[in-house]
């Protein structure tokens, strides 16, 4: 089942049974060392499944929320080996939406969730682009559209350090004002721990092409701001105001919706790489990688 959370919608199943952890894994076409999130219902239900350093216990304030924290798996925890990918560490969220916690609940048991998409390609931010994606197969609890548009930021937290393993909806910035620690990214060779660290991923069919001031002839546009004058195309506004939220809101919608334009290239305006603006760079830098 597709359920709603304030980043994406996500595609869940009991983080127990290997067997419905395996069919996520079979619905997406996502590769199997590609580990999964474990959305828990509260702290103590994620306190079950790893271990909390004082520094993952000061992050952990903030949730519900856009945060995934990879933390260390405690021994014989009740998990598929599939969620992890056999690694020693497990990644966990609250989910900030009522819908997808009170789910959780009710079934009692921390629920493995990715984004409800096809592997690789755009995340969906309202029910109907899930239907769209999966052509009907995958059942949706509809919980409206996504407040957030974008994944979680996820944080490998190791002793005193924080490193940034995917940007997301959560802003360096106010990691860093919580903790008054630096943020820091990880390594270039860093194995896979995490979801999102594919160099290709989030990709619509179209190419894309990035920091356009101004597209050109055949593209399909997608502006940041003022839009260019006298273009003809298809083109539409992440956030005229330049309001870094609202184009993260917009952001793979109007990816989706230039990409049924038939256009073969997506041009994309520059958006400035701070606050919230990290998060959809990173998203617009995997979805224009090489496929």
């Amino acid at each position: 089942m597709a359920i709603p959370t304030e980043t994406v919608y996500g595609l869940a199943a009991d983080a127990s049974n290997s067997e419905a952890v395996l069919s996520i894994y079979e619905t997406k076409g996502r590769p199997r060392f590609n580990p999964l999130i474990v959305h828990c219902a509260d702290l103590a239900m994620a306190e079950m499944l790893a271990e909390f350093s004082p520094l993952a216990r000061t992050l952990a304030t903030l949730w519900p929320g856009p945060l995934t924290l990879v933390l260390p798996k405690r021994p014989n925890v009740p998990l598929s080996a599939l969620v992890t990918a056999g690694l020693d560490t497990v990644g966990i969220r609250i989910p900030g939406h009522k819908l997808a916690l009170d789910l959780i609940e009710l079934v009692g048991r921390p629920l493995a969730a990715p984004s409800a998409n096809p592997s690789g390609r755009l995340s969906p931010t309202t029910a109907g682009q899930v239907v769209e994606g999966f052509g009907g197969r995958v059942p949706v609890l509809d919980g409206g559209p996504c407040v957030a548009g974008v994944e979680s930021t996820i944080l490998r937290v190791d002793g005193d350090t924080i490193v940034q393993l995917r940007a997301g909806a959560l802003p360096r910035v106010e990691i860093e004002a919580l903790t008054g620690r630096s943020v820091l990214d990880p390594a270039k060779d860093s194995p896979l721990v995490a979801p999102g660290m594919l160099s290709s991923h989030y990709a619509p069919r179209a190419r894309v092409r990035l920091a356009a001031e101004a597209p050109e002839t055949g593209e399909a546009y997608l502006a940041y701001g003022a839009p260019p004058a006298d273009f003809g195309g298809p083109m539409l506004n992440l956030s005229p105001a330049r309001d870094p939220r609202e184009a993260a809101r917009n952001l793979f919608s109007m990816l989706r919706e230039l990409d049924a334009s038939g256009a073969e290239t997506i041009a994309v305006a520059p958006i400035p790489p701070t606050g919230l603006g990290e998060a959809i760079n990173d998203r617009l830098v995997r979805a224009a990688a090489p496929r």
